[in-house]
């Protein structure tokens, strides 16, 4: 499902490499520069380098080891392996390991150039002591950016918890059935105003997280009309759990009438909630930021899900709206008129399709392959079955 142009462009994007481009590029010039001005040098350099990067982050991962072999190997890893599980949360992974197991090597094979009077072999040991200390001070602690970007990666910040939830635990449940209640609901209320792009559940995403119990409340043009047929469920040991939709009746400027299902993503009450909490830590920047997440990754996940596709609308509201008091019904109306010219255009390709007629003449020129398959006719009587015919040659 395709969002607006102008919302895609508040929707953070994942994070790309280009630290990664930028690094490998600044070591490769240096390398270079090192190499043109002193290329005797070179590998000592390089070994020395390595030794003093390397061994900073072991230091400091044998250090949180040893915090967490005294104090928390029970409580928090329960019998699980050292070397699977207990050295990779300390930051004793392959990567790190085998870096430190390059620096030793160089260590052995530059043990003579090292120890030459050009050299700063202090610096070996000094560097990386002063590095594990600053690290557990938290002055070479991951900046921000870091911890969002770990947090994304591996799906970790409350907004893809909640995302979750809110498509395994209601969306998944209720949307495949969301069509045979609308067709319901339409034969038992002959005068609806429901239009034939409303055929889908609007999901409204404020920014803000500031969700009204009551669409009324906050557009006159909007009005509570009556709940589709409840859908009936056991789950989670309730016998018959009802999930309900409500739909509204949106005006537009000039008092035409449009019904539609609509409701807010209920998560959002969390982050609002949470960012009234002090205990909770999380600010109005944090709470924008994962509003902006959750939208994301429920966007991505209903994509990629075959029970509630073309079943749905997500609509993100901006908050800068203040001074339009009708912001939120001409916001619905703008989706409802997009869907309907979605739908009319396809509608009208396939009827387009359906009406062209068959041309028996040329059915036998071949189609190109980038065609959808066609069906062929023929037209003539069917043909009895030939016998065998022997044509082998007996002279």
């Amino acid at each position: 499902m395709h969002c607006l142009r102008d919302e895609d462009a508040l929707i953070p994007s994942p994070r790309g490499s280009l630290p990664k481009v930028c690094a490998a590029l600044v070591a490769t010039i240096a390398t270079m520069g090192i190499l043109l001005l002193s290329p005797g040098r070179l590998i000592n350099l390089v070994a020395l380098a390595t030794l003093i990067v390397t061994l900073g982050p072991l230091l400091h991962g044998l250090y949180l080891l040893f915090e967490e072999l005294l104090h928390h190997s029970n409580t928090r890893y329960r019998g699980r392996s050292l070397l699977g599980h207990v050295l990779p949360a300390c930051g004793l992974g392959p990567k790190t390991l085998l870096a430190a197991a390059m620096a030793a090597l160089l260590l052995y094979l530059t043990r003579h150039s090292l120890m030459h009077k050009g050299q700063s072999w202090e610096l070996v040991v000094l560097v990386p002591v002063l590095y594990a200390l600053f690290k557990c001070l938290g002055v070479l602690g991951p900046s921000e950016m870091e911890v969002s970007d770990i947090c994304e990666e591996r799906k970790m910040n409350v907004a893809h918890g909640l995302a979750w939830s809110f498509y395994l635990g209601y969306l998944q449940l209720v949307l495949p059935s969301l069509e045979k209640s609308i067709d319901s609901f339409r034969d038992s209320h002959r005068d609806s105003f429901w239009g034939r792009g409303s055929q889908k559940l609007l999901i409204l995403i404020p920014l803000n997280a500031n969700i009204s119990h009551k669409l009324e409340d906050e557009d006159s043009y909007i009005q509570f009309y009556d709940s589709l047929p409840n859908t009936e469920l056991h789950r989670a040991g309730v016998r018959d759990r009802v999930y309900k939709h409500s739909v509204y009746r949106v005006k537009d400027e000039r008092g035409k009438a449009h019904d539609c299902a609509v409701e807010y993503a209920t998560p959002l009450l969390t982050l609002y909630r949470m960012s009234q909490e002090r205990n909770a830590g999380f600010g109005e920047p944090e709470r924008r930021q994962q509003v902006l997440l959750f939208y994301r990754t429920l966007r991505d996940v209903l994509d990629q899900s075959l029970e509630c596709r073309n079943r749905y609308r997500l609509i993100l509201i901006k908050d800068e709206h203040e001074d339009d008091p009708h912001f939120l019904s001409k916001t619905i109306l703008r989706h409802l008129e997009q869907q309907n010219t979605e739908e009319f255009c396809l509608s009208g390709a396939l009827q387009q399709e359906t009406n062209k007629p068959v041309e028996v003449e040329d059915w036998h020129h071949s189609e190109p392959m980038s065609r959808e398959p066609t069906l062929m006719i023929s037209l003539d009587r069917p043909q009895p079955l030939r016998g065998p015919i022997e044509d082998t040659d007996l002279n």
